[in-house]
Order: structure tokens, then sequence, then C-alpha cells
């Protein structure tokens, strides 16, 4: 089974971006202890829904860093597919970034893949 199959729809789709999140992403949000954290994260997506992204930063190869100032530095990554946004993973703190980030591109790698 492939990368798509474990992805799950969020928010709705009304001519603004589609948001589809990983079961890798669902673990790691599900980990989090921190529920001012996890309720600035929820925050976050539900904005992108609308299209309203924030702090975001391209790190190579399609993925989108969406930073969140909260706690150790939270990061979201995310690769863009026509009107669909895909969130790959996300990175606990900076410390993490540059595995997160070489992770991110793998999953996009893989979700290329699923989708041709």
């Amino acid at each position: 089974m492939g990368w798509v199959a474990g992805l799950y729809l969020v928010g709705y789709e009304f001519g603004v971006p589609t948001i589809l999140v990983s079961d890798v992403f669902k673990r790691w949000l599900g980990s989090l202890r921190d529920q001012r954290a996890k309720a600035r994260i929820a925050a976050r997506i539900r904005a992108a829904t609308f299209g309203n992204f924030g702090d975001v930063e391209p790190v190579g190869d399609g993925i989108f860093e969406m930073r969140i100032h909260d706690g150790p530095g939270y990061r979201l990554y995310y690769v863009r597919r026509g009107e669909t946004i895909y969130l790959l993973l996300v990175g606990g703190d900076k410390s993490s970034q540059s595995r997160d980030i070489r992770k991110a591109k793998a999953m996009a790698a893989d979700l290329d893949r699923d989708l041709s």
C-alpha cells in the first residue's frame, strides 16, 4: 500500500487548498504532551485551510517549512501538488531540523511515485 493511502483530509474544499496529513504527522502530533503547542499547531493548520500559511520558508525540492514560534520552535513540513497540500512531517525543534527536512524530501519523493 502506498503513501497516499495513509492520508487524511483536513478542512474543506471551497476554492482554497485541500490539506492532507500523513500518518507520520498524526503520530507526531499525538505524541506531543504540550496541549498549548497542540492547540497552536491545530490553529495554524486551520488557518492554512483558508490559505493563510503564515511564516513559511522553502527548504528545497519543493518542500516548505511552516514555522510555529512556540516552545522549541515547531516546524510543519509540506509539499504542494496542484491545489492539494500534503503535510509530511513535523520537526520538534531547531535541533532536528536537518533530519526532518531530509525525511520530508524522502516522503515527497515517495508521494510523487504513488501519485504517478
